[in-house]
């Protein structure tokens, strides 16, 4: 094998160490730090506090609006219990009404009827009465002609009014 001489030249090799280039890299690293913490951090960590700040404040808002929503929603549905619950009063109410009012008009249509009941049997008595006292009298003239006739004699009217009620209460006796 044969060898071949190496060259070396200085700063060539990747793995040197400059101590003078670590030091500067180390200063500026320190002072970017510094810059950065003066004029970046500051502002960078006031802004994400304010955008937590701002993200915890509508997560709180989301929960109370949460909140107040369910409230409505409760609120609302007592509400609807409540009209529900009136609603069927009224019905029941209205049904009791209209039955009372069709069993008054039921009893009153039944009173009328019986009124008018009575009253037509007080007419039909009434005209029976008058009926019966005109047959009576068409009798009683009837028979007083008759009994002219035959005794060929006429009656004063006080012997024929007797006469008809002796005869009349015969009748009715029999």
């Amino acid at each position: 094998m044969v060898s071949r001489p190496t060259k070396q030249t200085k700063g060539n090799t990747m793995l040197d160490i400059n101590p003078g280039l670590i030091i500067w890299t180390i200063i500026t690293f320190i002072l970017l730090v510094i810059v950065l913490g003066k004029f970046a951090w500051k502002p960078l960590l006031q802004a994400l506090e304010t955008r937590e700040k701002e993200i915890a404040d509508a997560l709180h808002a989301a929960e109370q609006a949460k909140k107040d929503a369910e409230r409505m929603m409760q609120e609302n549905q007592a509400a609807m219990e409540r009209a529900n619950a009136e609603t069927a009063r009224l019905i029941a109410e209205g049904r009791a009404m209209a039955e009372q009012m069709k069993n008054d008009i039921i009893a009153k249509a039944h009173q009328s009827a019986k009124q008018m009941l009575e009253q037509a049997k007080e007419e039909i008595a009434r005209e029976k009465e008058s009926a019966v006292q005109q047959l009576r009298s068409e009798v009683a003239d009837l028979a007083i002609t008759a009994a002219e006739k035959i005794l060929d004699e006429s009656l004063d009217a006080a012997k024929q009014k007797k006469l008809i009620d002796k005869v009349l209460q015969q009748l009715q006796s029999n």
